[in-house]
Protein backbone atom coordinates (compact mmCIF):
# COMPACT_ATOMS: atom_id res chain seq x y z
CA UNK A 1 0.00 0.00 0.00
CA UNK A 2 0.86 3.75 -0.65
CA UNK A 3 0.60 7.14 0.77
CA UNK A 4 0.20 9.77 -1.89
CA UNK A 5 0.42 13.73 -0.31
CA UNK A 6 -0.44 16.15 -2.42
CA UNK A 7 -0.32 20.20 -1.76
CA UNK A 8 -2.41 21.82 -4.16
CA UNK A 9 -4.22 25.15 -4.96
CA UNK A 10 -7.49 25.51 -2.84
CA UNK A 11 -9.28 25.88 -6.27
CA UNK A 12 -8.27 23.02 -7.25
CA UNK A 13 -9.94 20.71 -4.99
CA UNK A 14 -12.80 19.78 -7.09
CA UNK A 15 -11.07 19.11 -9.94
CA UNK A 16 -8.29 16.98 -8.29
CA UNK A 17 -11.48 14.86 -6.18
CA UNK A 18 -13.36 14.25 -9.50
CA UNK A 19 -10.23 12.88 -11.41
CA UNK A 20 -9.82 10.90 -8.53
CA UNK A 21 -13.12 9.29 -8.23
CA UNK A 22 -12.53 8.35 -12.70
CA UNK A 23 -9.38 6.30 -11.53
CA UNK A 24 -11.61 4.60 -8.86
CA UNK A 25 -10.49 6.18 -5.65
CA UNK A 26 -13.70 6.74 -3.39
CA UNK A 27 -11.81 8.11 -0.15
CA UNK A 28 -9.63 11.05 0.12
CA UNK A 29 -8.70 12.97 3.54
CA UNK A 30 -8.48 16.62 2.45
CA UNK A 31 -6.86 19.19 4.94
CA UNK A 32 -6.45 23.07 4.90
CA UNK A 33 -2.86 23.84 5.21
CA UNK A 34 -0.63 27.27 4.57
CA UNK A 35 2.91 27.69 3.03
CA UNK A 36 5.23 28.70 0.77
CA UNK A 37 8.08 27.33 -1.42
CA UNK A 38 9.57 29.44 -4.56
CA UNK A 39 6.42 31.56 -3.93
CA UNK A 40 7.76 33.30 -1.27
CA UNK A 41 4.31 34.80 -0.64
CA UNK A 42 3.04 38.29 -1.71
CA UNK A 43 3.04 41.92 -0.61
CA UNK A 44 -0.52 43.28 0.26
CA UNK A 45 -2.09 46.78 1.27
CA UNK A 46 -5.06 46.53 4.01
CA UNK A 47 -5.88 50.04 5.44
CA UNK A 48 -3.19 52.23 4.26
CA UNK A 49 -0.83 49.54 5.97
CA UNK A 50 1.94 47.63 3.38
CA UNK A 51 2.31 44.16 4.88
CA UNK A 52 3.46 40.67 3.94
CA UNK A 53 1.74 37.57 3.55
CA UNK A 54 4.75 34.91 3.68
CA UNK A 55 2.14 31.99 4.21
CA UNK A 56 -0.49 31.13 1.06
CA UNK A 57 -3.21 28.87 1.23
CA UNK A 58 -2.83 25.48 0.45
CA UNK A 59 -4.91 22.60 0.40
CA UNK A 60 -3.55 19.27 1.09
CA UNK A 61 -4.55 15.51 -0.21
CA UNK A 62 -4.55 11.77 1.69
CA UNK A 63 -4.88 9.34 -0.28
CA UNK A 64 -3.97 5.96 0.71
CA UNK A 65 -4.27 3.21 -1.97
CA UNK A 66 -3.03 -0.02 -3.39
CA UNK A 67 0.25 -0.63 -5.31
CA UNK A 68 -1.25 -0.44 -9.00
CA UNK A 69 -3.32 2.30 -8.43
CA UNK A 70 -0.51 4.58 -7.17
CA UNK A 71 0.72 5.62 -11.31
CA UNK A 72 -3.05 6.50 -12.35
CA UNK A 73 -3.68 8.59 -9.62
CA UNK A 74 -0.69 10.11 -9.58
CA UNK A 75 -1.69 10.82 -13.13
CA UNK A 76 -4.53 12.23 -12.25
CA UNK A 77 -3.74 14.53 -9.35
CA UNK A 78 -1.05 16.06 -11.85
CA UNK A 79 -3.28 16.67 -14.73
CA UNK A 80 -6.27 18.06 -12.54
CA UNK A 81 -3.91 20.49 -10.27
CA UNK A 82 -1.73 22.34 -13.25
CA UNK A 83 -1.79 25.74 -13.50
CA UNK A 84 1.46 26.40 -15.34
CA UNK A 85 2.11 28.91 -12.40
CA UNK A 86 4.79 28.48 -9.71
CA UNK A 87 2.94 27.15 -6.44
CA UNK A 88 0.83 24.18 -8.47
CA UNK A 89 1.96 22.14 -5.55
CA UNK A 90 3.86 19.07 -5.15
CA UNK A 91 2.94 14.83 -4.44
CA UNK A 92 4.64 13.05 -2.07
CA UNK A 93 4.43 8.95 -2.11
CA UNK A 94 5.12 6.76 0.86
CA UNK A 95 4.84 3.34 1.77
CA UNK A 96 2.26 1.94 4.18
CA UNK A 97 2.82 -1.32 6.14
CA UNK A 98 -0.42 -1.52 7.95
CA UNK A 99 -4.08 -0.07 7.35
CA UNK A 100 -6.75 -0.93 10.18
CA UNK A 101 -10.52 -0.09 9.62
CA UNK A 102 -11.34 0.71 13.25
CA UNK A 103 -15.31 -0.49 13.21
CA UNK A 104 -14.55 -3.97 11.50
CA UNK A 105 -10.79 -4.48 12.55
CA UNK A 106 -9.99 -5.43 8.90
CA UNK A 107 -6.92 -4.96 7.67
CA UNK A 108 -4.63 -4.08 4.71
CA UNK A 109 -6.44 -3.96 1.65
CA UNK A 110 -9.29 -4.63 3.13
CA UNK A 111 -9.44 -1.78 5.68
CA UNK A 112 -8.73 0.48 2.32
Amino acid sequence: MKKIEAIIKPFKLDEVKEALNEVGLKGITVLEAKGFGRQKGHTELYRGAEYVVDFLPKVKIEVILEDSQVERAVEAIQQAAHTGKIGDGKIFITNVEDAIRIRTGERGRDAI
